[in-house]
């Protein structure tokens, strides 16, 4: 059955991308609720304005109109995801993929235009945190063996120092070695940093030369670290040994911690008490981390949940499979290190649960 026009019109309307209609002179027309979600403004300040309002520059607005007024673009009157950027109310800018025709009447004459716009923030902001994650894996690769020879060497080095040198200049030595092993493990911090970044989606750039960002690999400052104190946090782990000490660690942080040797007890603490954060490790018996993040999910929506592995590959997929489910964190190499622990959960709290994936 075809849909009548006013079917289609709320369909429009209802549309989470921008749709603008021009008439023939460029001004405004139509702009839909899609459009006031993304770019601010409401209806009544952008119908009746020229659309040049809604781009950075009135060149990049005759930009458009000449793509769409030529054949290279998807075809005579139209664009087919025709990239280009909108500027937010508050001015902020918008990559954009536009796909638009022009409107005309029965003898030809241009009436006007009409056009779907795409944000692609979140695709682009995939797309860098993919090629940051190759990157990581990449740098990984190329520069931990290299520093895993240099420690070693260094730790010869000292022994050697310390048979050949004079009675008074040893500690110089042992000092100078003690220098190049610290910053060597600030290189493999920074690794970490970088591949948890990745990993968990999450960047922020800091100023470096003129216009040109770098990310910013910083620890957290003392500030974002009190997000931790007086929060509830649930461990679970049936090894008692590392359970025992993240719970310690979180309790020198000012957590609210318990703790539960498996996930079918988990679920039934959770029941009782609200937790802000779920902190558990992938490979337990009877009920894994995979299936507790599952259930938490599903019963508490409202609560945070990472996982701890003591790997890096994957094998069973069960951090990607969690990932779809709605994982917000994963944290690697047990034992634990309590300051990325820290740091990994303070930012965590700072942003709300995920909704749950349909996947």
């Amino acid at each position: 059955m075809p849909l009548s026009k006013a079917a289609l019109e709320r369909l429009i309307e209802a549309s989470p991308d921008i749709v603008v209609a021009t008439d023939h002179d460029g001004t405004v027309a139509y702009y839909n609720d899609g459009a006031q979600e993304i770019l601010g403004y409401e209806r009544d300040e952008i119908i009746g304005q020229f659309v040049s309002r809604l781009y950075p520059s009135i060149d990049e607005a005759r930009r458009v109109m000449v793509a769409m007024r030529s054949e290279e673009n998807g075809g005579a009157d139209r664009v087919v995801n025709f990239p280009t950027h909108f500027v937010h109310k508050d001015a902020h800018v918008i990559p954009v993929a536009i796909s638009g025709v022009i409107l005309r009447d029965d003898s030809d004459e241009e009436q006007g235009t009409i056009g779907f716009a795409k944000d692609l923030t979140e695709i682009i902001r995939k797309d860098q945190m993919a090629l940051l994650g190759e990157v990581a894996v990449g740098l990984s690769h190329e520069i931990n063996n290299p520093l895993s020879v240099i420690t070693n060497q260094l730790t010869l080095l000292e022994r050697f120092v310390d048979k050949i040198a004079e009675p008074h200049e040893p500690e110089q030595g042992r000092n100078r070695i003690k220098t190049i092993k610290h910053e060597v493990k600030r290189i493999e911090e920074n690794l970490q940093r970088l591949y948890e970044m990745a990993q968990g989606e999450r960047y922020s750039n800091t100023a470096y030369l003129g216009d040109a960002k770098m990310i910013d690999l910083s620890r957290a400052p003392a500030g974002e670290e009190r997000a931790l104190k007086g929060r509830r946090v649930l461990v679970v782990d049936d090894d008692e040994a590392v359970r025992s000490s993240v719970v310690e660690i979180l309790r020198n942080e000012g957590c609210q911690v318990e703790s539960a040797a498996e996930g079918r007890e988990a679920l039934a603490r959770l029941a009782d008490v609200s937790f802000d954060v779920v902190l558990s490790d992938v490979v337990m018996p009877g009920m894994d981390g995979y299936e507790l993040l599952r259930q938490v999910r599903r019963l508490h929506p409202d609560t945070h949940v990472v996982l701890m592995t003591a790997f890096y590959y994957d094998k069973d997929h069960v951090i990607k499979r969690s990932r779809l489910k709605g994982l917000e964190g994963v944290i690697f190499k047990k034992p634990v290190d309590p300051e990325r622990l820290r740091e990994s959960l303070a930012a965590l709290l700072r942003s709300p649960p995920p909704a749950l994936s349909s996947h």
